[in-house]
């Protein structure tokens, strides 16, 4: 057997594969363990893995991370050897990079047409971090590969995301795109939205968040607009996703397509069709007819990484 596995800051999805299909299939709370070993150990029991390949929320260096939205020093080798298999590491948008290859033409939405154009590709997801990675185009296939860029310099472009930019920075010094696409991202949007007194909070909503996740209510409130600083938290949320999904095609001139994977994008995915994200996304200067041309497609399969990690562990040798 080939075990997979999907690392997040909330969510850790591990699969076995056999022959290439998906056998058994299980999602824990991250933060519920001391480490990822024990829910591997947990999820594998007496079976036998042959191979595992794992994409982790971080940078992998000498098949090390130490990832970056949970406490967690995930080591392969180690890891390997606690479960009697080979194992590698991968970043998590490595891992959804593989596995778009594996995805059918039903699991893809498309949000922008574009031009067919072979060349490079682009992905991002926003979750609990934002995950960027590329996909590098020879001429016959595909290289997948890491990126950090979601915590490259978050850059304002309105007056009120100056001021956004330095009420975060007076709390967390550096400021980077993560803290604002991303789900705790949009619970900030909300947070500086009502300290401003830009918008007033509803007793319904402070209420919803005392026992719900505050990003899940704002974007339900903010889905079907009742309330005035969830629609707004969202709209801007969805906004600097565009802004930011398109500053990352630009870097990798992803001409091939730009992929938008993680739960929130499927989640708000009526909003990104039909809201600010793709003006906010082509809206490059004397760019736009390039970015206007790429197309762009909006992953729909929550198990895009799993099986991304599973095609790599049963190509490694």
């Amino acid at each position: 057997m080939i075990l997979a596995g999907d690392i997040g800051g909330t969510h850790t999805r591990l699969g076995l594969f056999e022959r290439g299909k998906l056998v058994i299939e299980k999602k824990y709370l991250s933060r519920q363990y001391k480490n990822l070993g024990d829910i591997v150990r947990e999820f594998v029991g007496k079976k036998k893995v042959l191979k595992g390949c794992f994409g982790v929320p971080g940078a992998v260096r000498e098949q090390r991370c130490r990832a970056t939205n949970l406490p967690w020093e995930i080591d392969g080798e180690r890891l390997g050897k606690e479960i009697g298999a080979e194992v590698w590491l991968l970043n998590d948008l490595e891992a959804h990079a593989y596995g778009i290859e594996m995805l059918g033409p039903e699991e893809l939405v498309c949000v922008q047409k574009g031009s067919v154009q072979k060349g490079n590709r682009a992905l991002i997801a926003a979750g609990t971090g934002l995950g960027e990675a590329g996909l590098f185009w020879d001429g016959t296939k595909y290289h997948p590969f890491a990126s950090e860029g979601g915590h490259g310099d978050f850059a304002a472009g309105t007056p009120d995301e100056a001021e956004l930019l330095f009420w975060l920075q007076e709390q967390y010094g550096h400021v980077s795109w993560e803290r604002v696409v991303s789900g705790p991202g949009l619970y900030a949007l909300y947070r500086f939205l009502i300290e401003t007194k830009r918008e007033v909070a509803s007793v319904m909503v402070e209420r919803a968040f005392e026992t719900n996740d505050p990003p899940t209510i704002i974007s339900q409130h903010g889905l079907s607009r009742t309330d005035s600083a969830c629609t707004r938290a969202l709209d801007w949320f969805i906004t600097l996703y565009g802004r930011e999904a398109g500053n990352l095609a630009l870097k990798m001139l992803s001409v091939g397509g730009l992929y938008v994977g993680g739960g929130i994008a499927a989640h708000i995915i009526d909003r990104l069709k039909n809201g600010p994200f793709v003006e906010a996304l082509v809206s490059k200067g004397r760019f736009r007819e390039l970015m206007e041309s790429m197309p762009v497609y909006v992953l729909l399969n929550d198990n895009t990484a799993l099986l991304g990690a599973a095609h790599v562990a049963s190509t490694m040798k």
